[in-house]
């Protein structure tokens, strides 16, 4: 093998940049030629791709986002498209392809894996949802930015005596709401794993306030059953019997646009070399996880196919805690 590619796709993740910089280094350092492709399987079929060196990705890694660019590509999903990438890759002799990103990125890579063509899969999504891996890359920098909001929501909640309702990002996930929800105190933690109707959440509220409380932090993920609006919604329409306000704050995409911290930042490395790595190997069709501290590779069949439960330990955790 003398040439790989490397691209970047779906939703931007903190740590990208990262796990590109060390499969472009590591790759070159092996003596292998690195090529990027701009706009993810869009660019791959708009052949948008060329050769990087080790200073193409000079002063990225500490950059949140991702320096290649990312896209959606419908075309992709059709066999004409992946053909047109396929042939795209072979002008320039590009014998296997690295692909960072979630569900649908690694989706993608399985299709190309049964025509055929050698990839391997990093594991990157915010939403932590990727089956097979204890954690993703650009998960720790987006709960620490859900924390960081609920900290300096809660000076302003405590400061008014309010009832403060956050929504995270995580799609049909629980766990970045989880996660910043515990470590942040929250009073009520609201996931789709989960369900919970609104006068349920009034009522927590309520409880804690006779409890002692002065103030109040609920954080619900955007895939519960009712996500913010809709529960302010109610509050709006009830207010008057449920005798207080609340107010809502929408993270959304802020969560994407962190700079990675160092847990996100080793992450990607160690993956992007272990994906060079397993590629140099012979080894193709598998994606890059961690799991109980080893990183190590799966079967992309296992990611694409398989689901990941939510830990509800750390649900029942969180209730207990917030007495």
């Amino acid at each position: 093998m003398k040439r790989i590619a490397v691209l970047t796709s779906g939703g931007d993740a903190p740590g990208m940049n990262a796990a590109v910089r060390a499969v472009v280094r590591i790759g070159i350092h092996s003596g292998l030629e690195v090529f990027g492709v701009r706009h993810g399987y869009a660019g791959l079929i708009a052949d948008e791709i060329e050769p990087l060196t080790a200073r193409s990705v000079g002063g990225i890694m500490q950059l949140g986002g991702t320096f290649l660019g990312s896209a959606r590509s419908e075309e992709f999903k059709t066999a004409p498209g992946r053909s047109k990438a396929i042939a795209n890759l072979a002008s320039r002799g590009i014998e296997a392809l690295v692909i960072i990103g979630g569900n649908g990125s690694q989706a993608g890579a399985y299709a190309l894996h049964r025509e055929g063509f050698p990839v391997v899969g990093i594991a990157s999504t915010i939403d932590n949802d990727l089956p097979c891996t204890d954690v993703s890359i650009g998960v720790d920098t987006a709960v620490n930015v859900a924390l960081e909001a609920i900290d300096r929501l809660r000076v302003t909640a405590s400061s008014h005596q309010r009832a403060f309702l956050v929504e995270v990002m995580g799609r049909k996930q629980g766990y970045l709401a989880l996660a910043a929800g515990l470590a942040g105190g929250a009073e009520l933690i609201i996931i789709p794993e989960v369900p919970m109707e609104p006068e349920e959440i009034a009522r927590g509220l309520r409880e804690a306030y006779d409890r002692g409380k002065e103030h109040a932090i609920a954080v619900v993920a955007e895939g519960a059953q009712y996500n913010a609006e809709a529960i302010a919604q109610y509050f709006r329409e009830h207010g008057e019997r449920l005798g207080f306000e609340l107010r809502v704050t929408t993270l959304g995409h802020v969560q994407r646009g962190g700079a990675p911290g160092a847990f996100d930042r080793l992450l990607a490395t160690r993956f992007g070399a272990a994906a060079v790595e397993a590629l140099i190997r012979g080894e193709t069709g598998v994606v890059v996880v961690i799991q109980e501290g080893n990183v190590r590779t799966v079967p992309l069949e296992e990611v694409v196919h398989g689901t990941k439960p939510l830990d509800l330990r750390l649900y029942e955790l969180a209730q207990v805690l917030a007495k």
